[in-house]
């Protein structure tokens, strides 16, 4: 990896040109070598991975922030500053392993953590023990638009749910992925205490089991309240664990029907198999320890051009933080590279927002509603910066119109197209479309819907505030399929995402040139981003808000 450079010089030119209402103006030209620079300063070993609330994190905080400051952007931060302090409460195992104790028909069986059990920390219950007895409820969903209702006819009163990963087959994927993120909170709702997951033939390719365990002792962190609250969103559910093939096949010992005929039943488009109480138990037993941190989001405001528009707020969002350092394996030389650099992820999704910035800064006519500029927190630990940034905004939410979210654009090939995850829900769809054509890009749906990426990155925190959002990725047309498959399954989360990988500048100067215009269309239309009529997302989250015909 290299030593730390004197940034490179960023190039701007603007051009000016005649600008009516609502168009464009005349086009930046967006400069390689200060995409480069950015990136270079981020994914640098002195910043040691930029994990959550380390050094490394604090000093990229200050760079975008000085970044911010050289355009003349407004702060946005706390009292009158650039940064938004988050609290962090940290949980850790302690050094004795949790177990997950199965009693049933097969007799009495124990797991360890990080074998064929991963058990989940309770920030709120440092001393775990818990048991109860099991049922399962098929997917766990609920939803009666969609035709969901996994827990009719169950009792799971003061007892622990056992649920398949994802959604049924051949459901809307970000429909989908919505719907399991909130399990939890629909068991709690049920009144379960607890809550297993177990893999599907599909998740299971997307996810295997070797490749979770590799998180197995990963820090939990939630984002603390103003008020020193720890937030959990689903504080009913005390214990929680993923379980691999030989423990599955243990809480199922005895039952009407096994893992594996579930399993095959799932797999068939549209297969929801049904739920029935089992006749094991389990005993949960975890110690941990928490901690508090902080780490700061990055706020700064170009306030907007209209009277009329300038109180509204368009979002462009990136998150800063990346995994850190990894910890040694036994048997490792004392010289490996444990530095997860984050240079794509997401090094390069912040360079892209600091040339938008730049750009509309220079330009010389500035966008006519104002513009939010995020680098958030915690992205890594569970989305923690943006929830809390949009729980906790820098303007009213309801002033917020839209937001575009930029994570890990993979600069490794001449991208022709992006994906917008979330456009079809909203009249962003049609906004990045339209903006990207002049340049011969174009919008391609979710490539990767197993991947369950639209709750994956930042925009799904604007979403659940009622916001239309997107995230913005390059796409899988022109070699970008084996680019992505190679990353995801090399560099992702790897000390190989560094500035040694061969990345394509010119690539990031045009990606930067993409969410300019997007960003620049969204900020200048005449109507502000809307649902669609009829959105699922939109009828959820935002019901009382003017919806668009699609």
């Amino acid at each position: 990896m290299k030593s730390l450079l004197p940034l490179a010089a960023t190039l701007f030119l603007s051009v000016p040109g005649a600008l009516n209402a609502q168009a464009v103006p005349a086009e930046p030209v967006f400069s390689a070598a200060a995409v480069r620079a950015h990136v270079e300063f981020l994914a640098d070993d002195l910043l040691k991975g930029r994990d959550t609330g380390s050094e490394g994190h604090e000093i990229a905080a200050r760079y975008v922030a000085s970044q911010f400051d050289g355009l003349g952007l407004t702060p946005a931060g706390d009292a009158g500053g650039w940064l938004q302090r988050v609290t962090f409460q940290k949980t850790d195992p302690a050094p004795e392993r949790a177990t997950l104790t199965v009693t049933g028909p097969g007799g009495t069986r124990s797991f360890s953590h990080g074998g064929d059990v991963l058990i989940g920390l309770s920030a709120a219950e440092p001393h775990l023990d818990v048991a109860a007895p099991l049922v399962f409820v098929g997917y766990g969903l609920e939803n009666r638009r969609l035709g969901l209702d996994d827990y009719a006819g169950l009792d799971v009163r003061g007892k622990i749910v056992v649920t398949l990963r994802g959604y049924p087959k051949g459901m809307p994927s970000e429909e989908g992925a919505h719907l399991s993120a909130t399990k939890a909170m629909v068991a709690q709702s049920h009144g379960a205490i607890g809550m297993l997951s177990l893999g599907t033939i599909q998740s299971m390719k997307a996810r295997p089991w070797a490749r979770m365990v590799q998180f197995a002792d990963a820090s939990d962190f939630t984002w603390v309240s103003p008020d020193g609250t720890p937030f959990d969103q689903a504080p009913g559910i005390r214990a929680g664990a993923s379980l691999n093939d030989p423990a599955a096949e243990a809480i199922f010992a005895g039952a009407p029907q096994g893992i594996a005929a579930i399993r095959k039943q799932a797999d068939r488009k549209g297969g929801k198999p049904r739920g029935f109480a089992l006749r094991t138990s389990i005993r949960i037993r975890a110690e941990s320890v928490s901690q508090r941190v902080t780490s700061p989001n990055v706020v700064a405001i170009l306030p907007g051009s209209d009277t009329t528009l300038k109180d509204q707020y368009v979002v462009l969002s990136a998150h800063l933080d990346h995994i850190g350092i990894s910890p040694a394996k036994p048997g490792d030389p004392a010289d490996k590279d444990r530095i997860n650099n984050g240079a794509l992820d997401n090094g390069a999704g912040v360079a892209t927002m600091l040339e938008v910035a730049r750009a509309m800064a220079m330009s010389p006519r500035k966008p006519r509603r104002s513009i939010i500029f995020l680098a958030s927190t915690g992205e890594e630990k569970g989305l923690l910066g943006a929830d809390y940034f949009a729980r906790h905004p820098a303007v009213p939410i309801g002033k917020i119109v839209g937001n575009v979210d930029l994570d890990m654009p993979l600069l490794l090939y001449p991208f022709t197209d992006i994906v917008a995850f979330g456009a079809d829900h909203s009249t962003l769809g049609p906004i990045v479309a339209k903006a990207v054509a002049p340049m011969g890009v174009t919008l391609s749906p979710d490539p990767m819907p197993q991947e369950s990426i639209f709750v994956r990155s930042d925009h799904y925190m604007f979403v659940k505030q009622g916001v239309p959002a997107v995230f913005l990725a390059t796409g899988f047309a022109n070699g970008g399929e084996q680019a992505w498959g190679a990353f995801l399954s090399g560099n992702y989360h790897h000390p190989g995402d560094d500035m040694n990988q061969k990345i394509d500048w010119d690539a990031g100067a045009r990606f930067a040139e993409a969410n300019y215009r997007i960003t620049r269309a969204m900020a200048d239309g005449d109507t502000p981003p809307m649902w669609n009529r009829g959105d699922f997302f939109g009828d959820l989250f935002a019901p009382n808000a003017a919806k668009a015909n699609k």
